[in-house]
Parts: structure tokens; sequence; C-alpha cells
């Protein structure tokens, strides 16, 4: 494929949007997969090359995240094993199976986990009781979502946020730094998948790589200063905003 500079710089600063939104909230993915799609790439391609530019974005996201000592991974690895299993599963079975009936349930998936962020405006303000153990939040809501996240996985961030506040009791701070580092444990278990059926545009999603650290750095900084304050309208606001994209894919308004 040959692309020109435009189009180049347009995918750059696409990733640095989708890389500070998916810091804060998730949802990053509603920019870049349209976009690489516009730039022409295939639907596979643009999957594979979206998971590359977006382990950039995890990574640099959790990376500071961890410097600040918002991360224990001492505490989270075996959380993070089984939520890369989960990913690994979730992209092999896309490969062999029809995934019409989770894009049907999604958009109601999505609105209702927005919904609770916004009627809810307690939660995740302080830390509250931890109901499950380590163990059994990686063997289900992490196994499950990095699955999810493999499988499909549009608003894989707002539901890993929500499950590290409802069932481990983590404010709602601590817990987008706790779903960004699962995000790109998913991340790079999926990316790994694409690789093997060379499903990954290395031009371009390095070069969309290099915008989503730029972004999603940024996008941390903000998490760590303003927390709830701008967390919880975010996830609203993204979590709405990808109800109408996804009902709108489907044909809910035609």
């Amino acid at each position: 494929m040959e692309l020109s500079y435009e189009i180049l710089l347009f995918l750059f600063f696409a990733a640095a949007l989708s890389g500070f939104i998916d810091a804060i909230a998730g949802g990053g993915g509603l920019i870049t997969i349209p976009a690489l799609l516009m730039a022409g790439l295939p639907p596979a391609l643009a999957l594979g090359t979206n998971k590359l530019q977006a382990c950039g974005g995890s990574f640099s996201a959790s990376f500071y995240f961890i410097r600040q000592g918002a991360v224990n991974i001492k505490e989270m690895w075996r959380v993070m094993l089984f939520t890369f299993v989960g990913a690994s599963v979730g992209t092999i079975t896309i490969q062999g199976i029809d995934s019409q009936i989770i894009e049907k349930v999604l958009p109601f998936l999505i609105l209702i986990i927005g919904l609770y962020f916004l009627f809810t405006p307690k939660l995740g303000q302080k830390d509250a009781r931890q109901r499950i153990s380590y163990i059994l939040f990686g063997l289900t809501a992490a196994f499950g979502i990095g699955f999810y996240d493999g499988f499909f996985g549009p608003g894989t961030g707002s539901m890993l946020t929500l499950a590290f506040v409802t069932l481990l009791g983590f404010n709602l701070t601590k817990a987008t730094a706790h779903a960004k580092v699962l995000n790109f444990t998913s991340n790079f278990a999926s990316l790994f998948f694409f690789l093997l059926g060379g499903q990954v545009m290395w031009t371009i999603g390095l070069l969309m790589m290099l915008g989503q650290i730029i972004g999603a750095t940024l996008g941390a900084k903000m998490v760590i200063s303003k927390g709830q304050q701008l967390i919880r309208p975010m996830v609203v606001l993204m979590s709405l905003i990808m109800t109408v994209k996804m009902a709108f894919d489907q044909g809910w308004f035609s």
C-alpha cells in the first residue's frame, strides 16, 4: 500500500487522541479502527495493526501508573496471567465462530455500564471492602474480560474498571490504573496471534504507536492528577458514544 503523508499524519493524530482517551476511560478503538479502515486497510489487517499501536499506548500508560506506585505488579501478576490466557483463547476463538450474537448484545451492556457510572456518583470515591480474592478475580473477571477483549474488544477498559471497583473495592483512580495494566496484557496476547497470522502492517502500526505513547502518557498523568473528577464523566461519555456507534453500525437507526 502507498499512503500519502496526509493520511499518515491523520493516523498519527488519531492514535494520539485515542491513547489519551483510552488511558482515562477506554474506547480509543472507536477512533483508530475507523481511521485504519478509512486509510484503506482490509478489516483483518486493520484489527491486527490496531492491536500493535494499542500495545504502545496501553504499555506507556501502564508504565506510568506502575512508576507512580498506583499499581503493584507483585500483587497483580497472577491476575495478569489469567488475562493473558483469556485474551489468547478469545483471539483464537474469534477466528472460528460468528461474533454476531455478541455484536447485538454489546450495545446494551456498554449502555448499562455507562448508566451505572452516571447514577452512582459516589462509586469509587474511596477504597471499599474487597469482595473476592485476587485469585478468584483472576479466574472470573480477568479471564472473562480478557477473553472478550481478544474475541471482540470495544469497552474492555470500562468493564475492567467497573470490575476492580465493584469486586476488589478499588477507588476509581486505582481501578483505572489497574485496568490499563490488564488491558495492555490482553492487547499483547491478541497481538501475538495476529502476528502469527500475518495481519499486522508494521509501518502504520509503529507510526501510530508513537502517537499512542504520547497521548496515553498525557492521559495517564490526567488520571493521577484529576482522579474521579475526570474519570467518571469520561467513562459515561465514552460508554454512550460506544453504544450509539455500535447501534448505528447494526442499522438500528435506518
